[in-house]
């Protein structure tokens, strides 16, 4: 069997049920909350990021598959984001709603509305929907109305916009201004609606990004990306991120071959095969790559979403390399996943992470706001589009 065909399966016969069961046909959206073993709230939370995340991937899965399944969960998606996660008062999407759709934490995080856009702009490449693209094109506008600098994005903000602190997503012991990880999902979800609807505004907003990302966010002496950030791009800790590192290597390189320029795909494309390179020989160990280095310490934990990752970047450093180290390098990744983060009970999905012997590490919920079927489903679609000729 290719890897393509192992990822359409995994997508058909375990992301797509799993995620489809979690549909909520009383209160709208998805049940935000499943623990460990399987129990789920249906009276949590409904993280707004997930609700984006999911309405991305049903509306990607029903174009990847043609499944009616996929494209009915997609519409039931939509209609939560435009009727409960929207603030139709302030403009922005919340960041989570009550099982019931009343706001809950109304920040408004620059994070949190790019998701939104990345989502919209695949719903109405699916369906066609104006209204969805309309909505996307309005969270553009709050993002470069609201959360812009002279210097670039700003990210945590109040309901009505007054700025806040960045706690949710600093982490590490930092409270950052600025994130190599908002910049990157900005980045996606303008690549996303350029892909839907190409329009200049969008294309110098993307332009600016690539900037940002080569001259502030990579660092070409230790061929990374700093991660957390003053509001003067100075970096407050010494931490290389893996996923992210990998995750940028062949994202980056997808939405900047949307704009058409060689020579800047070129001028990208390197320092994305650098980030995928030092992966490859810092933190591919033991058929997986590990999470985290913080000051020379290594988190060696097995995270769900960074394997997901690491299996499409050393894809994407193959078909540019044509090196086959990197693509025997997927299929083992591949392999690991498969024998361990895939859990093995009827009515589950992936486990949130393992320990270096493969067992889970931490009892993670196996759905919560951030466990969504982003990382995982978008790996199987990009293999299943990508059908490298090797065999699993």
């Amino acid at each position: 069997m290719r890897l393509a065909q192992a990822a359409q399966r995994m997508l058909e016969d375990r992301l797509i049920p799993f995620w489809a069961g979690l549909r909520d046909d009383e209160n709208g959206g998805f049940y935000g909350y499943m623990d460990f073993d399987l129990n789920l709230d249906r009276r949590a939370v409904k993280g707004c990021i997930l609700n984006s995340r999911i309405l991305w991937f049903f509306s990607e899965a029903a174009m990847a598959t043609g499944l009616e399944v996929a494209r009915s969960c997609a519409d039931h998606a939509w209609r939560f984001l435009r009727d409960r996660c929207l603030d139709r008062e302030h403009g922005g999407l919340y960041w989570s709603v009550t099982f019931d759709g009343a706001p809950e934490d109304t920040t408004k995080h620059t994070y949190n509305q790019a998701f939104g856009i990345y989502a919209l702009a695949s719903y109405y490449r699916m369906t066609g929907d104006r209204e969805a693209l309309g909505e996307a094109r309005a969270l553009f506008e709050v993002i470069e109305g609201r959360c812009t600098d002279e210097q670039g994005y700003l990210e945590s903000f109040a309901r009505d916009w007054r700025p806040e602190d960045n706690d949710k997503l600093s982490e590490n012991g930092v409270l950052a201004e600025r994130t190599m990880n908002t910049l990157l999902h900005v980045f996606e979800g303008y690549s996303g609606l350029y892909l839907a609807a190409p329009e200049d505004r969008v294309r110098v907003a993307l332009l600016r990004l690539l900037d940002i990302y080569e001259n502030k966010v990579f660092d070409p002496e230790r061929n990374r990306q700093r991660v957390f950030f003053d509001r003067d791009y100075r970096e407050l800790i010494d931490l290389h991120s893996y996923g992210h590192d990998i995750e940028s290597s062949w994202l980056i390189d997808w939405g900047t071959a949307l704009l058409g320029d060689p020579a800047l795909s070129e001028r990208i494309g390197r320092i994305n095969g650098l980030l995928a390179e030092n992966i490859y020989r810092t933190a591919y160990r033991n058929h997986s790559v590990a999470n985290e280095c913080e000051a020379g310490s290594v988190d060696q934990t097995r995270v769900w979403w960074v394997q997901a990752e690491a299996v499409l970047g050393f894809v994407n450093a193959y078909h540019k390399t044509g090196e086959a180290r990197y693509l025997e390098a997927a299929r083992d990744i591949w392999r690991y996943i498969g024998d361990t983060l895939v859990d093995p009970r009827p009515g589950s999905e992936w486990f949130w992470d393992v320990d270096e012997q493969g067992q889970p590490a931490s009892r993670k919920p196996i759905v919560e706001p951030w466990k969504c079927p982003y990382h995982n489903g978008r790996m199987c679609m990009e293999l299943i589009r990508r059908d490298p000729d090797v065999e699993v």
